[in-house]
Order: structure tokens, then C-alpha cells, then sequence
């Protein structure tokens, strides 16, 4: 009997006993050369797992294998808490957040893209001059002398050099010139003026035009050639031929000549091209009016005047309207009458002449212009710097028009585009400009490697969705998504191999359709000889997985444990899998009840019936970025999706033009509101409010417990104990932001930064009070056995638990239940939280709202991001808590799950970028599924697995 070899167990990273926060003691398998997805329900320790075991062991190792300087700081980065971990590579960490706040990187310095961009344009460029004239040349002597033979310069001409006149003894120059022979120069009026060496040489005659000789075309050669090499000499490599005309009906020729590159018709000289010409990060390349930037600070008319419908006399102009400065208006109401100038007319109604008289007009007043000077000399204060702030604005470079670059730069062409042109295409425009291209062989013989470089990092930006963004398109403008699949797509044009790349949730804010690129793409990454290790919930993703680790089975404490592993079938068989439970049985859509509740109160007996009758937020002709005129309605009252493709406008709808516009019209300036000729309905509103994944402040003293107000009632139980009573401790001693009873050293924060001048600042445990955050004598007051520390360190499950009997403080901790962050400890820092934990902690803030408060308006940003399958159901019940009392929810999201339970459908493209901005359906769920016709209508029929059949409705 022939017994074949054993099977051989694909090499992996294993991690033994992993303990990270609430990770208890999980072994886990990651294979080398294949994607892994880590999946689980919200804080179940998926990004314990990959972020802080896997890839800070990874990053520890790495630094452990540099320099002394280096290592002196490896004692105080932690080793993660893990018995052992195998075959580590050196790793990458790709996050979902936008850490970009420079103004000068963008998509395309990001992924190269650009680099590779400039390289081409050295080497294939063809220099145009600058002020519009078809071409420039280098010539020598010789090829001057040719020239002018066949005739270029007419049939007499002068060759003339421009001598630039000395900073100091220009007059013994100009004798030392005539001495040398160079007795003529060019007169004003084109004569020629003999010099004598008593001439003084005025400043005004700067660079003087000293002429050399008078030639025809059949001259001598070797005289020309000589002649302009002595004007070369001159004029520092520079000659001009000047044609010699009998008659004054028509205007001489001159032609120019240069050893650089030098423009015929102008004279222009251009510098060679190279990659520092064409860099807005170069002092050679870049803009010399806006340093590169693009951009130029001024104030903005809109924000000093936020509100066109007041008049002068109910206070038109913001900055004025404060105790400090409202005394000019008395000026201006004065001068006004004298000028002409209506007080009492809305602002929008003055004539354009009338408004410009207020900013700069002339009388007994301040216009606003001398304003904002006098502003600008005073800018040494801080008040007056915060103030300036809230009314700057910054407008296009006037120079470069927006294009960063210096007109050198500008002026070099590749097949008849500018650098500039190619970048301020959609990378699906500049795919098929590329693609088009009829590259000559000489082309392909200086920089085919160049070709298929920058072809392959625009493909790899189209695989990952972003078709609609451009390479000049600001870093820091993208979303937390986007950024992380710039750093993909930049990580697979970079070419490394035998790496670790983990990645967090890299379907945020990307379209269903697109989730199977980007599986595609991390397949091509194992591919080469990579492993990959995806946090993620989106279903197309964890489908398509090579391997699974599935943790839970809940959140916080009561999460951590390894629930399945292995194949995707093998997890999907597991009976306690909370993941393969929502892939396998998709729970239907959830019926509305409250609807059908509304119509029975009213007698209402459809659904269309019903909605027909509810009030609306109208929006018409909305035109921002792609939007094309857009006419939509919003229903109050309800939970409405705005859904479509990655870049179809739906953001720029919901946070430009409605809420940009809502929060302008109420006077605040530091917000950039949408073109839209009508917004309608907001009146009966109290507020509209924005709960997007912005960071919710930088402080690391803020915590969830500070944020839903919550701490103020655990100071208070603390400064009730006998024992902080008897030490003179109170409520105030408790606090991170006062120097009482926090450690002085770290300021409350329990950690300090260490600068590490080569790297990033590590954050290492304070010293002083070892993490505790407080001075030893208030770490002393205890309430059932727990320091204030300790209280700190539990996560919001356990502190209801603690303070089971304490029903205000409950109250407020239950509201972070309710949106699903019971896993997050009380202390823990905001800024360490997710785009879409951010979110929700904003959302729990408002669940506790009085009944009596006003019905308001919540605008959402892809609430899901971040959330399990499972935690969806929470979200939506949470937001159909705020539907209920009354108030409106309007959601832009991409997920299939939410998306279902929503009762009202706007869903714009067809595209993205340029394709986009259009209004394709808007209506109720089941017509947007009957009879809608997008690629969300298409995802969603199969989501729901719809046939035809009316869904039920309650």
C-alpha cells in the first residue's frame, strides 16, 4: 500500500493565548498569501485583535531591529499581552480615518500618481512659451547664424544683446563697453545712438540694447556665427535680431535667440524641464503668489453678511454686531442718508453700486474694507485673530488660477494637455485620456516604464471605487473611507511583498456595487505574496474571505472569546455564530407599525395616502459640485434614506445644501452652504442637527461619560462618601479639567507623549500616577470598593450594574446602551473612538431629550459604518425612537440592511463625479423597489430578495 505525503499546513501568523482588553486568551490562525476577515458584533475586540495584538507586535518588532536611539524606547511601548506570536511580518496598518490636515497633499501625491506624472512630463514634455506662443528652442551660434540666412529676420537686420546695467559703476561699465568696441545702442524710438565714454548709463536704460552689427542673409557666416557668440557673451546667453524696414507702415520683426529655452516671438526664456518644475512643494515650481496652495486668503461677503434679508438698520453686518464694534453703525446709518443709500431695505435688494459703497465707499464712516484693514494691524491679539477667522475665506490665485504652479510649468505640454488639465480630470476621464493616447515609439522608448506605472496607479484608483475623484482633489476633504483606499490603492502601486497590511472596515462609505472590486483588489494584494487581515461586517466581503475569525458572542466583557474559525462554510455551519446566524437567515424587513398606527388615527388608508399629507422640507434647483438642478422633498416624521453610488452627490445634498444652507440662513458663517435657488420647510422645525463622524474633539480628557453628562452625577456620589467628606474632598477634585485632585504631570490624561523626532510621538503610561489620572489621596475615596479610577475603567454594561440604584445616573448611561456602546469604558478617551462610534455617541446625546422640546430635524451620515449585522437592528430602533416623538430622520447610507427598514427613498447617480447629481427616484420604499431603476435598486431587490410582492408595511 503506497501512502501518499501528508498534507502541508499553509504557513500563517499564529497568535497563542492573545489577552488585549477584552480578548480572553484566543489562539487564532492568520494565513500568509490570503485574505482574512475578522468579523463579530460591535466591541467584541475585532480591532484588539488585528490593531492592537497583530500589528503592534508587528510595528514593535520592526522597531526593534533599528538603531540604539530607537530601542531606548521600546521599554516603554507595550508588548501586547500574548503568550506567543509566530510568523510576523513586518506590518502595515491602513485605518479608517483621515489624519491628512495638510492643504498641500492630495489624491494624487498620495498614491504617486503625481510623481510619476511629473516624471513623464520631464521627460516627454513639450515646452510651450508661457505667454501663448507656439514654441520655444535652445539655439546655438551657428543655429542662430542658419537662421537668419534663410531669411527669418527680413532682408537687413541688427543683432542686438541686452546688457544688464551693474548695481554699482554703471558709468564705468558702460566705458569699459565703449572701449571695448560696443559703440552703438538701440535708441526709444528704434535708431541707433552712438556712445561716447563720458556717457552716463541712467537706470532707466536697464538692460541696455547694445548693437553688435548689421548684417543681411548672404552674410558671411563665420562673422554672424562670431557676432553672436560675443552677444551671447553680453546679453548672458541671450540675442536679438532686430529687422531693419525702410518704410514706417508696418512694425519691425524681431526674432529671439538663447542658449536655454527661449520663445521666437516674446523672448520668454523657459527652464528645462524637471520633476522639481512641475512639484507645488518646490520653490521652482510652485505659484510664486500663493506658495503653492492654490488658494489666496480673503474675506468672504457671505459671511459678513450671512443674512441677505436684513437690512443696515436690523444689523445686515455680523462683525458689528457685538458690544465692541456696534457703535459704526451710528457712523453708517449718518453717512448712508447723505449718500443715498436705503438702511431699512434687506441687503439683497441694494443695488450692486450700494453695496459696494458700504464696503468701500467714502464718507464720515468706517467702510468695511478700512474694517478688516484696521482688523488686520491688530492681528497680534487673539480676540481679534478669532474674529478675522470667522470671516476669512480663501479665493482662487488670481496668478495660477487655481493650478499651484508657476507658468513655466504650466507652459509644457504632453499631447496637447497641461499637468494641471490631467489632474483636474476624474480618474475616469483620465483612464480613458491615457488609454487613447497614440504613444510614438520614441515615446515609448524614453519612458514606456513610466507609461505603464502611472496606468496602473489610475487602474488601481478605479478598483477601488473612486472613479469620481481627481488627483489635485485636497487629502484632507476626503472622507475616512476614501483615505483608506488611497493608502490601498498606493500600497499596491508600491510593489511590496512578503507584508502585513490590516486594514479597518474598507468598505466605509462604498457603494454595494463596488464591494466586489475591492475584494478583487485584496485578493491581487495576497496575491503577491502579502497577507491581508480585514476588520470588517459588509456581507460581499466576508463572503469572499479566504478565511474567517468570527468573535463574540456580544460586546465589552461579555464579548472576546473566539466564536468560529476557518472557511467561510466551515463559520457559516457554526449553530452559536452570531455573523453566520444574519448571513444565513436575513431577517425580513421590519414592518412599520407606526405608520399603520398613523393611518389608523387618521383615517388614512394607504400608505401613499398617509405620506402624501405629511409636511416636508422642499428643496429646488439645488446645483452644488455635480448636483444638476436638483428638485427633492424630504417628509418629516419619517426615517428617509438618500442613497446612490460613491460620489453621486448625496453628502453634498444633505451637508452643503441643506444643512450648509439651513445653518447660514441662522447666521453662522464658518459653514459652506450649497447652491440651491429655494430651501422651504425648516419653519416648524427647531433645529436641524448634523450627526456625522467628525472626531469629537482632540482633548484625550474627553471621554463617553463627560459627553452624555453622566460624570457630573458619579462626582457628586464620590464627594458624598464619609471618607472624602472627613478629607475636605470635593465634587471639583474629581474632574480632569482642574488642578485639585488630577495628576499634575499628565493633566488628568493618565498618559504622556514622548517625542520621537524620527518617528511619530509614542504615547506612554504617566509615570507619576501610572495611568490613575488622579493625585493618591483622591484615588483613596472609594463608593462600593471601587476608586474613581476603577469606575473610570468599567464599560458601560458594567456601570449600570454598579450604580443599579442611582436612576438619573442610570438614565443617562442607558442612552449609550441604546445606540449600541455598551462595550466602551466610561473613561475612555473620544479621540480614540471610530467615524461611526463618534456618531452614535453624538446620537445618544439627544435621546434624552425632554418631551417638551421642539420637533427638530437629524441629518446622518452612514450611521451603520462600524456596526456588526446585528447591532443594525439596534441603530434602527434607536432611530425610529426620534421618528415616533415626532421628529424627522434623513440617513445617507449605503447599507442594504438599514436602507430596507427606511419608509421614504431618495436615491441620486446614475454615477459618480460628473455622472452623478441626478434625481433618479423619490418615494416611498415599496415604488423606489417596484419600480426604480439603479444600481442601489438593484442591490436592494436582491437584499430583500424581492419578487414583485407588495412588502409589508404594518
Amino acid at each position: 500500500m503506497m501512502i501518499g505525503p501528508m498534507p502541508t499546513r499553509r504557513p500563517a501568523i499564529e497568535v497563542i493565548n492573545a489577552r488585549t482588553h477584552n480578548l480572553k486568551g484566543i489562539s487564532v490562525r492568520i494565513p500568509h498569501g490570503q485574505v482574512t476577515v475578522v468579523t463579530g458584533p460591535s466591541g467584541a475586540g475585532k480591532s484588539s485583535l488585528a490593531f492592537d495584538t497583530v500589528f503592534a507586535e508587528g510595528q514593535r518588532r520592526f522597531v526593534e531591529s533599528m538603531s540604539t536611539y530607537a530601542r531606548q524606547f521600546l521599554d516603554q511601548m507595550e508588548r501586547p499581552p500574548v503568550d506567543d506570536m509566530r510568523g510576523v511580518l513586518p506590518a502595515v496598518a491602513l485605518e479608517a480615518k483621515n489624519a491628512v490636515k495638510n492643504a498641500r497633499s492630495t489624491v494624487g501625491t498620495i498614491t504617486e500618481a503625481y510623481d510619476v506624472l511629473r516624471l513623464l512630463f520631464t521627460h516627454l514634455g513639450e515646452v510651450r512659451c508661457p505667454n501663448g506662443h507656439p514654441e520655444v528652442r535652445r539655439s546655438q551660434p551657428d543655429d542662430v547664424a542658419a537662421a537668419a540666412a534663410a531669411g527669418e529676420a527680413g532682408e537687413r537686420y541688427l543683432v542686438v544683446a541686452r546688457v544688464a546695467r551693474p548695481k554699482r559703476k554703471a558709468n564705468d561699465a558702460l566705458s569699459e563697453l565703449v572701449r571695448q568696441g560696443f559703440l552703438r545702442r538701440l535708441g526709444d524710438d528704434g535708431e541707433i545712438v552712438r556712445m561716447k565714454p563720458s556717457d552716463r548709463w541712467k537706470k532707466d536704460m536697464d538692460p541696455l540694447p547694445i548693437v553688435l552689427g548689421r548684417f543681411k542673409p548672404d552674410s558671411d557666416p563665420a562673422r554672424l556665427t562670431a557676432t553672436v557668440e560675443d552677444a551671447y557673451k553680453l546679453g548672458r546667453g541671450k540675442v536679438e535680431l532686430h529687422e531693419v524696414v525702410d518704410d514706417g507702415d508696418r512694425e519691425p520683426r524681431v526674432r529671439h535667440h538663447g542658449r536655454e529655452l527661449t520663445c521666437p516671438e516674446c523672448g520668454a526664456t523657459q527652464r528645462r524641464p524637471t520633476p522639481a518644475l512641475f512639484s507645488f512643494n518646490s520653490p521652482l515650481g510652485a505659484c510664486e503668489e500663493c506658495q503653492g496652495f492654490g488658494r489666496v486668503i480673503g474675506i468672504d461677503p457671505e459671511r459678513v453678511v450671512p443674512d441677505p434679508s436684513r437690512s443696515l438698520v436690523q444689523g445686515a453686518i455680523a462683525p458689528w454686531n457685538t458690544p465692541s464694534y456696534e457703535d459704526y453703525y451710528d457712523e453708517l446709518h449718518a453717512a448712508a442718508k447723505k449718500a443715498g443709500v436705503p438702511i431699512d431695505v434687506p441687503w439683497a435688494d441694494l443695488s450692486d453700486e450700494q453695496q459696494r459703497w458700504v464696503w468701500s465707499g467714502q464718507g464720515d464712516f468706517v467702510n468695511l474694507d478700512a474694517f478688516f484693514r484696521w482688523l488686520e494691524k491688530r492681528k497680534y491679539k487673539v480676540h481679534v485673530r478669532v474674529l478675522l477667522a470667522k470671516y476669512r475665506s480663501y479665493d482662487r490665485c488670481p496668478k495660477c488660477d487655481g493650478t499651484r504652479l508657476m507658468p513655466e510649468a504650466r507652459a509644457v505640454t504632453l499631447n496637447g494637455r497641461t499637468i494641471p488639465e490631467l489632474t483636474a480630470l476624474s480618474i475616469e476621464q483620465l483612464r480613458g485620456w491615457l488609454a487613447e493616447q497614440p504613444w510614438t515609439k520614441r515615446q515609448r522608448e524614453l519612458a514606456g516604464h513610466l507609461l505603464e506605472e502611472v496606468g496602473e496607479r489610475v487602474e488601481v484608483l478605479h478598483r477601488v471605487g473612486l472613479d469620481y475623484l481627481t488627483l489635485d482633489r485636497q487629502a484632507r476633504t476626503l472622507s475616512g473611507g476614501e483615505t483608506q483606499r488611497i493608502h490601498l490603492a498606493a500600497a499596491l502601486g508600491s510593489g511590496l511583498t512578503s507584508t502585513l497590511y490590516v486594514l479597518d472596515e474598507p468598505t466605509i462609505g462604498l457603494h454595494p456595487v463596488d464591494s466586489e472590486k475591492l475584494l478583487d483588489l485584496l485578493r491581487d494584494l495576497a496575491g503577491r505574496g502579502n497577507t491581508v487581515l480585514v476588520v470588517e461586517h459588509d456581507r460581499t466581503l466576508i463572503r469572499g474571505a479566504d478565511h474567517l475569525i468570527d468573535l463574540g458572542p456580544r460586546a465589552g466583557e461579555h464579548g472576546g472569546e473566539l466564536m468560529a474559525e476557518g472557511t467561510v462554510d466551515e463559520v457559516l455551519a457554526h449553530p452559536e455564530s452570531l455573523t453566520a446566524r444574519y448571513l444565513r437567515d436575513r431577517p425580513p424587513t421590519a414592518a412599520r407599525k407606526h405608520l399603520s398606527r398613523f393611518r389608523r388615527e387618521h383615517g388614512w388608508e394607504s400608505l401613499a395616502e398617509e405620506l402624501a399629507q405629511r409636511p416636508k422640507v422642499t428643496i429646488r434647483g439645488a446645483r452644488a459640485h455635480n448636483l444638476k438642478g436638483v428638485d427633492v422633498e424630504f417628509p418629516l416624521g419619517l426615517m428617509v434614506a438618500v442613497t446612490g453610488v460613491s460620489g453621486s452627490g448625496k453628502s453634498t445634498l444633505v451637508d452643503n445644501v441643506l444643512y450648509g444652507t439651513y445653518q447660514r440662513s441662522r447666521g453662522v458663517v464658518d459653514v459652506e452652504p450649497g447652491e440651491v435657488e429655494q430651501l422651504s420647510g425648516l419653519h416648524a422645525l427647531e433645529d436641524v442637527t448634523l450627526v456625522d463622524q467628525r472626531p469629537l474633539g482632540r482633548s484625550t480628557r474627553s471621554n463617553p461619560v463627560t459627553y452624555v453628562k453622566a460624570y457630573d452625577e458619579i462626582r457628586k456620589l464620590f464627594a458624598a462618601t464619609p471618607q472624602a467628606k472627613r478629607n475636605e474632598i470635593s465634587a471639583g477634585h474629581f474632574s480632569f479639567n482642574v488642578d485639585k485632585g488630577r495628576c499634575p504631570d499628565c493633566k488628568g490624561t493618565g498618559v504622556t507623549e514622548v517625542d520621537m523626532q524620527f518617528m511619530a510621538p509614542v504615547t506612554v503610561t504617566c509615570d507619576r500616577c501610572q495611568g490613575r489620572r488622579f493625585k493618591p489621596r483622591v484615588l483613596a475615596v472609594t463608593w462600593k470598593g471601587f476608586d474613581v479610577h476603577e469606575v473610570l475603567e468599567l464599560t458601560v454594561d458594567a456601570a449600570i450594574e454598579l450604580f443599579a440604584g442611582e436612576k438619573r445616573l442610570v438614565k443617562k448611561l442607558r442612552m449609550l446602551t441604546d445606540v449600541g456602546l455598551g462595550y466602551l469604558r466610561l473613561g475612555q478617551p473620544t479621540s480614540t473612538l471610530s467615524g461611526g462610534e463618534a456618531q452614535r455617541l453624538k446620537l445618544a446625546s439627544f435621546l434624552d431629550r425632554p418631551a417638551s422640546a421642539g420637533k427638530r430635524l437629524f441629518l446622518f451620515d452612514e450611521p451603520t459604518t462600524g456596526l456588526h449585522l446585528a447591532d443594525v437592528d439596534l441603530l434602527y430602533r434607536t432611530l425610529r425612537r426620534l421618528v415616533e416623538r415626532g421628529d424627522g430622520v434623513v440617513i445617507v447610507e449605503h447599507s442594504p440592511d438599514l436602507i430596507a427598514r427606511c419608509d421614504w427613498v431618495v436615491d441620486l447617480g446614475p454615477g459618480g463625479g460628473v455622472h452623478g447629481g441626478e434625481l433618479l427616484f423619490t418615494g416611498p420604499l415599496e415604488e423606489f423597489l417596484a419600480r426604480a431603476e439603479s444600481p442601489t435598486a438593484d442591490e436592494l431587490r436582491k437584499h430583500v430578495r424581492w419578487e414583485g410582492e407588495a412588502v409589508e408595511v404594518g
